[in-house]
């Protein structure tokens, strides 16, 4: 992978944290403004105003906003768990190609020496004549 590209993918993944984040505090604060059945946590933030703000209908608008905010914030974990992903996978190759740059003049190496072998094997039927002789 090349350098812009891990760039982008930092800059991408910090982004993505970032509303990650946001999403999941106003998740938060959408479910705790619900109202449940007997009148809980969502009278603390004060249920007259979610009736004020929205109408009438306001526990449809907070389950709506529920499931919108879910589907969000799924969606956004999904993708950054997948960047965050390729680019620990591009770290690694790049660190495998380093290695293997490193190991290159130690075959080049034993390619020389391999060399002599190729000599001897060629003398080899020389002798094989003379002891058949």
């Amino acid at each position: 992978m090349t350098l812009a590209a891990s760039g982008f993918l930092s800059i991408a993944i910090n982004i993505l944290l970032v509303i990650l984040v946001a999403v999941s505090l106003l998740l938060c604060l959408v479910v705790l403004m619900q109202r449940p059945k007997q009148e809980g946590l969502g009278a603390a933030f004060g249920g007259g105003m979610t009736d004020q703000a929205f109408g009438a209908r306001t526990t449809d608008v907070l389950q709506k906003g529920t499931v919108w905010l879910g589907t969000v914030f799924f969606v956004v974990a999904l993708t950054l768990s997948v960047l965050v992903t390729a680019q620990n996978s591009g770290q690694n190759i790049e660190e495998e190609v380093k290695e293997v740059a490193e190991e290159t003049p130690a075959k080049e190496s034993a390619t020389e020496e391999a060399a002599p072998e190729a000599t001897v094997a060629e003398e080899t039927p020389s002798i094989e004549k003379k002891v058949a002789e």
